[in-house]
């Protein structure tokens, strides 16, 4: 066992150790230079809010009809915005620390790493404000809050993996960067964030059956296992409790698993040929 031990030490104790230094350093300077500093980690995902809850909660009345339902956003924007906030600072990563990369031998995959990370810590951070939340609108929690370390490892892997394959090709191709700025967009209108997904299951037919298959998208089933499973489990729908049979359960699971590995092995196979490309 002190064998193994010392033998991940040697191994990964360098690369831990400037993963570390990146992580702190990226973190500090993300907010340099403004007022607020990081208070805007958490002042962006409620701002959002507020205007997401005037407009379809308020006005196109597009709610659960709950009184969860405004923290149940407000978690729903701050996942989301982890995933963007991991995906629009990685894909950079590489060619932005470029120079770092040339002057010290490390591996690659770190910097994106860095920027995931960094991501996470601004999430937790977000989390408290709805754990905050949720205990003013008197939230009763259940059993079920041990299971949200799972889906939060769930959504860190599937985010993690996109961003490895966009960091990947926006050393080749910069457009990546435009594109995705779109698709983000698209992806969060289209998932069950802004809406309930009730909102359209509770009237049947084939518009209920489409929306149902939005679970099938690893991103949508992790944020409404992360609501279900912290705030509302009675009124949150899952993949887990809309479908019985095990393979429709398991796909995004294995579709996130896949995606990681091909992320991985891409980020990998092309990493020595970055500098040169750089």
């Amino acid at each position: 066992m002190k064998q193994l031990v010392t033998n991940i030490r040697d191994r990964y104790g360098y690369a831990w150790t400037v993963l570390q230094g990146l992580v702190k350093t990226d973190f500090k300077l993300r907010y340099q230079g403004s007022f607020l500093g990081i208070a805007w980690s958490v002042l962006k995902p409620l701002m959002m809010f507020c205007v997401m809850y005037v407009v379809f909660g308020k006005f196109l009345r597009m709610s659960d009809g709950t009184p969860t339902y405004p923290v149940v956003l407000l978690l729903g924007i701050s996942s989301w915005q982890f995933v963007t906030e991991s995906t629009n600072i990685g894909l950079r990563s590489v060619v932005d620390r470029g120079d770092l990369l040339r002057k010290i031998h490390f591996p690659n995959y770190i910097v994106v790493v860095s920027a995931t990370i960094g991501a996470l810590i601004s999430f937790a951070i977000n989390l408290v404000v709805v754990l905050i939340f949720a205990l003013v609108a008197r939230v009763q929690f259940t059993w079920r809050v041990v299971l949200l370390p799972l889906n939060i490892v769930e959504l860190y892997a599937i985010t993690l993996a996109l961003t490895l394959l966009m960091a990947t090709m926006y050393v080749y191709f910069r457009d990546i960067a435009h594109i995705w700025e779109v698709l983000q967009q698209l992806v969060f209108y289209g998932m069950p964030i802004i809406y309930p997904l009730t909102y359209v299951t509770n009237r049947g037919g084939v518009l209920a059956d489409l929306a149902r298959l939005e679970l099938l998208n690893p991103f949508a089933q992790t944020i409404q296992d992360i609501r279900h499973n912290f705030i509302a489990p009675e009124t949150q729908p899952t993949i887990w409790n809309q479908f019985s049979n095990w393979g429709i359960r398991l796909f995004p699971l294995v579709f996130t698993v896949v995606l990681l590995w091909l992320g991985v092995y891409l980020f990998r196979r092309n990493s020595r040929k970055f500098a040169e490309v750089m």
